[in-house]
């Protein structure tokens, strides 16, 4: 209220001229601000309006208008009628901050003034309160969207161009003001309203993008978007600012990041109508929005994963980002990277929304709150993946050079052009001889070979993660969960679970699946130790050959009926008659592998894949396995309508854990190289436990 008072002592005549230098000089740019200045005497500028010639003391407009601006934003009302002004004095204040190059004046006062710089951080700070609670009943919001959008973007990049240009500069200027929690739950807040009105406009049934006027006016809300999103990243990718952004108990306790994240990542333009520029911009949001999650997942000091399953709720809203990226990555897989560089327009980078997804997959799978998620939702669209033809699956997974990658990609924003565009061309309703407002996104890329390995090596980790068991860490229920999950999913029609790529489902699908793992392992192989490290190789070969045992050993059909319904052809009496221990032992000692390798420490958080060598038993899996096949055979017995529901989880759990099965521990104790007895004895000891 300190404010308000200031800004009432001020003369009636004195708040008049301030309007009216807003709404007269907002459009002229910093040059010409400039040339007036030049030819002016006392900084005192004579401009002509409509109304005739105007004087303006630049001196005391730069002085008193973020304290004018910040006055009238808590003594007006929330409508239209105060945004576009707002906009125009945000508008004023850049070109200004700018002219401070040119004008040591300006400068003493904007930039060195304390006094000025605190009204301006309040200004922006209180700006985003309001933008970020704005609501409104109905949806008829007329230019209430673009503006409301134009003013999130224009007041977070007017830190940059007043406060400090570097970002390591005003991440300490933030970090040492008190209200910072405050300015971190309104600029998310902010944009979180903004997406919300781009979603509105993109879900509307009316909309049409062959209407270039509905076109450009979703371009700009995604542009406004993608450059409020692209300066909150900038900031969480500095570490100080992350790590202070951790300790914020509404943005990551409460699940505050996580709902931006959501509503980012359901963003979708309608089927058939979609503008390749719209597509792209959406494309790039998604891959910013991960990549501040993947910042905040990666920090060293507090674990976020953490953080976010301190409780039940918003335990379930990571869970619920969760199964975006792995739909995202669904869609992602799922498109044939042939077709794509027949089809597709290049003229616009997408982001590494299909990188940053699989890094989040790999960092979610690792973690013991998402592992059996991930297992669920994911290991069917992994098991697709492996019975691609041979020739799919090494062109997609076991190449240096995919016919088509991801190119990142950054706005340069321009505050002044972008708020212009609504100010002086969308005044009337109908904009349908508005200009073009384009930002190009400036093209960042990493080296081709780089990209490849680096999505072949998040694969790898995603499969390592997902059959890893750690006792002191994983539940019970999630032993071997990922490996029955593969089997119960080996079983399935898979022929629509890649759209793009063409499934053969009278195939011999286990001899694929096997065909691909072993090419992949080879592959992985090759990428040690630059972009994979030995733990990952080493538990993609003990899931190859345990699957590869199992399919073995038991013969598992893959006939399907004409209904397409899957009729299981596996002797299932075989299974329960098995020595399990020593088909595991003899494929290993066949399969033509060379001894496990060494352990590389991983960098792993708390809650992470533990030593994999002392604490993974190999020969549990089979146990399991066993058990299923067996309860299989008898419910084939009985009643085959009900086969494929006591698969898997429910199979697992109706079998009563590891009791009833006569296992050969002495076989998994002395099989494999020294390395691996150690595993094995770690085993003997749980099973007693257990």
């Amino acid at each position: 209220m300190r404010h308000a008072k200031e800004e009432s002592s001020c003369s009636a005549t004195e708040a008049i001229d301030l309007i009216s230098a807003v709404k007269e000089l907002h459009g002229l740019s910093s040059q010409e601000l400039n040339k007036l200045l030049k030819d002016s005497e006392n900084f005192t500028i004579h401009y002509h309006t409509e109304k005739g010639l105007m004087k303006i003391d630049m001196e005391k407009l730069a002085a008193f208008l973020p304290l004018h601006l910040l006055g009238v934003l808590m003594s007006s009302d929330r409508d239209e009628t105060l945004f576009r002004y707002l906009l125009c004095g945000i508008r004023l204040l850049h070109s200004l901050c700018d002219l401070a190059s040119r004008q040591s004046k300006v400068e003493q006062i904007l930039l060195d003034d304390v006094k000025v710089s605190e009204q301006l951080l309040d200004l922006v700070f209180y700006l985003l309160i309001v933008l970020g609670g704005y609501k409104q009943e109905n949806h008829n919001f007329g230019l209430i969207p673009l503006v409301h959008s134009a003013l999130v973007a224009s007041s977070l990049h007017l830190l940059t161009g007043c406060i400090a240009s570097q970002w390591q500069d005003l991440v300490h200027v933030l970090l040492a003001h008190p209200k910072v929690d405050i300015f971190m739950d309104a600029a998310f807040g902010a944009v979180l309203t903004a997406i919300g009105f781009l979603e509105i406009q993109l879900s509307a049934h009316h909309i049409d993008f062959r209407s270039l006027t509905v076109e450009r006016m979703v371009n700009f809300l995604c542009q406004q978007c993608e450059a409020s999103l692209q300066f909150l990243q900038s900031l969480c990718q500095q570490k100080m600012f992350r790590e202070r952004l951790l300790r914020n108990k509404e943005l990551c306790g409460k699940g505050g990041v996580l709902f931006l994240a959501r509503a980012i990542l359901k963003l979708n333009v309608p089927p058939f109508t979609g503008s390749s520029r719209i597509v792209a911009a959406l494309s790039r949001m998604k891959a910013k929005i991960l990549s501040i999650l993947l910042s905040l997942c990666e920090a060293e000091s507090i674990s976020y994963l953490d953080e976010v399953a301190s409780s039940p709720e918003s335990l379930n809203l990571a869970k619920s980002v969760a199964l975006e990226v792995l739909e995202l990555l669904k869609t992602a897989l799922g498109r044939d990277p042939k077709h794509l560089t027949s089809c597709s327009d290049r003229s616009y980078p997408t982001g590494f929304l299909q990188l940053n997804a699989m890094r989040l997959a790999d960092i979610f799978s690792d973690d013991s709150n998402f592992r059996s998620y991930i297992t669920i939702h994911f290991t069917k669209v992994l098991t697709a993946i492996f019975s691609l033809p041979h020739g799919d699956f090494l062109s997609s997974w076991c190449s240096s050079n995919l016919p088509m990658r991801e190119e990142d990609g950054s706005l340069e924003y321009d505050l002044f052009a972008a708020a212009g565009w609504v100010l002086d061309k969308l005044s009337p309703l109908d904009l349908s001889n508005g200009t073009n407002l384009e930002f190009t996104p400036l093209t960042n890329n990493m080296p081709q070979t780089s990209y490849e390995h680096q999505r072949t090596s998040l694969f790898v980790k995603v499969i390592a993660n997902l059959h890893c068991f750690v006792p002191t860490i994983c539940e019970e229920q999630e032993r071997n969960l990922f490996l029955l999950k593969f089997l119960e999913c080996l079983q399935m029609d898979l022929s629509k679970s890649l759209p793009e790529f063409s499934i053969n489902s009278d195939a011999p699908k286990a001899t694929t699946v096997c065909r691909n793992l072993r090419s992949l392992l080879s592959h992985a192989e090759s990428l040690i130790p630059n972009f994979l490290n030995e733990e990952d190789v080493q538990l993609l070969r003990v899931f190859f050959d345990q699957l590869q045992s199992l399919i073995t050993s038991g013969e598992l059909g893959e006939n399907r009926a004409q209904d397409n319904k899957f009729e299981e052809s596996t002797s299932w009496d075989k299974f329960s008659k098995l020595n399990l221990s020593e088909n595991h032992q003899e494929a290993q000692s066949t399969g033509g592998y060379s001894s496990p390798l060494l352990r590389k420490d991983h960098p792993i958080s708390n809650k992470r894949r533990g030593t994999l060598k002392e604490e993974m038993s190999e020969n549990s899996a089979f146990q399991e396995v066993e058990q299923i096949y067996v309860k299989s055979d008898h419910i084939d017995q009985g009643d085959d309508v009900n086969r494929g529901e006591n698969r898997g989880l429910s199979g697992r759990g109706a079998s009563g854990g590891l009791g009833g099965i006569n296992t050969d521990v002495q076989n998994v104790e002395t099989s494999g190289s020294d390395t691996s007895s150690s595993r094995g004895k770690n085993a003997v000891h749980q099973m007693e436990n257990v």
